[in-house]
């Protein structure tokens, strides 16, 4: 499980990479328009999830500044390795 989380977090490195990428040196066409829609969209969707991920459990695990950073970066993938951090008895 350890493994996937590190590969998936790897290729949303990779994803962000090219939507900024694209942000400074915009690609030619409609394709660019594509990415900036993504790039919205991407960063909508991981603030939700870190504002509802925080909300309900906020309080409940000291988290640290990283971990509510990575859920913005990372998502669902975040919250993941935070469930495997803090929530599940080792």
């Amino acid at each position: 499980m350890k493994t996937l989380i590190i590969l998936a977090k790897t290729s949303l490195i990779f994803v962000w990479f090219i939507l900024i990428f694209n942000i400074f040196h915009p690609f030619q066409g409609v394709g660019a328009m594509a990415l900036y829609i993504m790039t919205g969209f991407l960063l909508c969707m991981h603030g939700l999830q870190m504002l509802i991920f925080i909300g309900a459990f906020g309080d409940k695990i000291n988290m640290t500044r990283w971990d509510k950073w990575s859920i913005l970066i990372f998502g669902v993938f975040a919250l993941l390795d935070i469930r495997q951090k803090y929530m599940i008895e080792k």
